[in-house]
């Protein structure tokens, strides 16, 4: 499972589940702004910076949800 980092590793703001935020391979995450900078490329790996995916709910969320359906039987 992707894990969805919580702020940028260059500058600090905020990466939240809903916002725009690039990563490498290794899971590196950067905002956008500090991405652009950068030019799409990892300090860390010397990776492509890409586009990290939007989640709507959380993992925790989802294995709850999931559970809930499994005990009800739907």
């Amino acid at each position: 499972m992707l894990k969805m980092k919580n702020e940028c590793e260059a500058c600090h703001a905020a990466t939240g589940l809903m916002d725009v935020a690039y990563i490498c391979s290794f899971e590196c995450t950067f905002c956008e702004a500090c991405s652009t900078r950068m030019g799409h490329v990892c300090p860390n790996c010397q990776g492509t910076l890409v586009l990290r995916p939007t989640r709507q709910r959380s993992p925790l969320a989802v294995g709850v949800s999931q559970v809930k359906q499994k005990l009800l039987g739907k």
